[in-house]
């Protein structure tokens, strides 16, 4: 009795630790967007006397983060459209549809997902300048489709390969195509996983600074990771202000996060089990 207390407290203190850890930062990033920026000079760890709301409607307005969650909004709804598209239809072929070199195509959406970006980039962002897509909301979705792209293959031929060969089989009798099998078939029953993976790959594309950076150089075209990270100048910094374009972009992934969580967790499962 006394061992099995032992070990409900030994994984109860580090889970509670872990969850502190996670949580403190997102309320000391509130509570820094309620203060003036004198009240955050003074004391940063204090909390804030009233709730202000100007910080955050200037953070929306006048620091353009309306536009750059415009932005964002458009090239990840872009970006997951494609890469569900694609990646059903991939998963779908290499699952289920026997052709020469399959077994090396999966092995290579396997292989690329150990590529670093950083290894790539650099190719990556020349060839969109010499197309003329660099700075264009095509080119980024381009981007984050490319990127993206392996990992939504891995998933999707994960979850299809557990669909009984026999289903596709009596489609094929009934005289439907691989595209007719594909939409009345794999469609329809990949929708559990069409969503877990749109999810994550919609957090991935949100979340992105990197790849945005590189490919959006403009004010105007910024996502909103990147916006956020120019209300802080290199010799001031009003960090109230800072804190709530940190808070608007947060609230977004929180919100994912809140109502798709069992979701994001059957993705990240998807695969690891056969059968």
């Amino acid at each position: 009795m006394l061992g099995a207390r032992m070990s409900r407290w030994l994984i109860a203190v580090p889970m509670a630790l872990l969850a502190l850890a996670t949580v403190y930062p997102l309320v000391f990033t509130a509570n820094a967007a309620m203060k003036t920026r004198r009240d955050y000079i003074l004391d940063r760890f204090s909390l804030a006397d009233t709730l202000r709301w100007d910080n955050i409607s200037t953070a929306w307005t006048t620091a353009g983060t309306a536009r750059y969650f415009f932005n964002s909004v458009l090239v990840v709804a872009g970006a997951v459209t494609l890469l569900l598209l694609f990646g059903s239809m991939a998963g779908f072929a290499l699952s289920h549809l026997r052709f020469r070199g399959s077994r090396a195509l999966l092995l290579g959406c396997l292989a690329a997902l150990f590529v670093p970006f950083q290894v790539i980039m650099v190719p990556l962002v020349r060839t969109m300048a010499d197309t003329g897509l660099v700075d264009t909301y095509p080119g980024l979705i381009l981007a984050y489709t490319a990127q993206f792209l392996p990992f939504t293959i891995y998933l999707m031929t994960s979850y299809y390969s557990a669909i009984p060969a026999e289903i596709v089989d009596a489609a094929r009798i009934d005289g439907n195509t691989p595209y007719g099998v594909y939409r009345r078939i794999m469609l329809p029953i990949g929708r559990p996983a069409l969503l877990s993976v749109g999810v994550l790959n919609a957090l991935f594309c949100w979340n992105d600074v990197l790849i945005a950076l590189l490919m959006m150089p403009s004010a105007e075209h910024r996502t909103l990771m990147v916006g956020v990270t120019s209300l802080r100048g290199q010799y001031t910094a009003d960090i109230p202000t800072f804190a709530s374009g940190v808070l608007i972009a947060a609230v977004p992934v929180l919100a994912v996060y809140l109502f798709f969580q069992r979701r994001i967790a059957d993705a990240v499962t998807a695969g690891s089990t056969k059968g």
